[in-house]
């Protein structure tokens, strides 16, 4: 049964009508399917100007007016840095009541070319909402390790790398993330079949150091969980935005250093499951 504020106009007028025939309230609101009490709330005239069912707002005008500030000041920030900046204005929120605010100012979040705007209908082509791009953005080689452990330290590389260079690398970086995730502990060591890698230089080196690689097969399907790693560095610098190499290098190093033991563990830990997915689709794409 409905209550008065659903009464339809209609319903409305077919009550006026069977009172008029002399029906009573309980056989009105049998004839048309409505509770007695909403009946009786139309004929007194209770029903009209009836207070709002609902919850009660939680942010006042005041504090909807600071956030249109913060969304105009910078119409490129993430959901959760107008939380964050709302939040330290004095207002205590959740993310979903942020996304509701603002879709009530008429912002709609849009990601043309890969940056979030948030713009209103009709300001595509307006300044603010317009991101400048390098026409040929900054760039850098990274090499890395992981373990079940956590991560080691970085190397950003320059120019290409062959044998010799790679072989550095390894001398360089590759012991000291050895020593900083398994200290004086065997291990197996882990890359692909790079030209770099897989020189005979490169397997000398790794026999006369007594370091075990693992067999990796040609057109093997890629398994190797530090490239999940690098993806959550990738999605990081998406929000952090770097102008320059420097800048670009330092969110990498920043973004590496906050990956987790917890993290790393999880990957490696997935490892059989994994296996078991690229079996079962015959070497095809997985989940993974």
């Amino acid at each position: 049964m409905g209550k008065t504020a659903d009464l339809t106009a209609v319903q409305k007028a077919i009550i006026d009508t069977l009172k008029q025939e002399g029906k009573t309230q309980k056989e009105i609101s049998e004839r048309i399917g409505c509770s007695q009490s909403a009946v009786s709330r139309h004929l007194s005239g209770k029903s009209v100007g009836r207070k709002k069912c609902g919850r009660k707002r939680c942010t006042t005008r005041r504090g909807d007016r600071t956030l249109r500030k913060i969304v105009e000041k910078d119409r490129f920030q993430t959901l959760g840095d107008l939380r964050k900046q709302w939040t330290e204005s004095g207002v205590e929120t959740s993310r979903a009541t942020v996304y509701r605010r603002v879709q009530e100012m008429g912002y709609r979040c849009r990601i043309p070319q890969g940056a979030r705007v948030w713009r209103k209908t009709g300001e595509r082509e307006m300044p603010k909402c317009l991101k400048s791009s390098a026409k040929y953005p900054q760039s850098v080689m990274v090499w890395g390790a992981m373990s079940a452990a956590g991560v080691g330290p970085l190397c950003f590389i320059k120019g290409r790398v062959n044998a010799a260079s790679y072989q550095e690398i390894l001398e360089h970086f590759m012991f000291p993330s050895a020593e900083k995730l398994y200290g004086d502990k065997d291990f197996i060591f882990q890359h692909d079949l790079a030209p770099a890698h897989s020189a005979k230089t490169t397997g000398k080196w790794f026999t006369d150091h007594g370091i075990t690689v693992l067999n990796w097969p040609a057109n093997s399907p890629d398994l190797n969980p530090i490239e999940n790693l690098w993806d959550i560095v990738k999605r990081k610098l998406r929000d952090a935005r770097p102008n320059t190499l420097n800048e670009l290098k330092a969110a990498i190093e920043a973004s590496w250093a906050s990956i987790t033991p917890q993290q790393c563990h999880r990957l490696i830990a997935s490892m059989p499951r994994r296996i078991e997915a690229v079996i079962s689709a015959k070497g095809f794409p997985t989940k993974y």
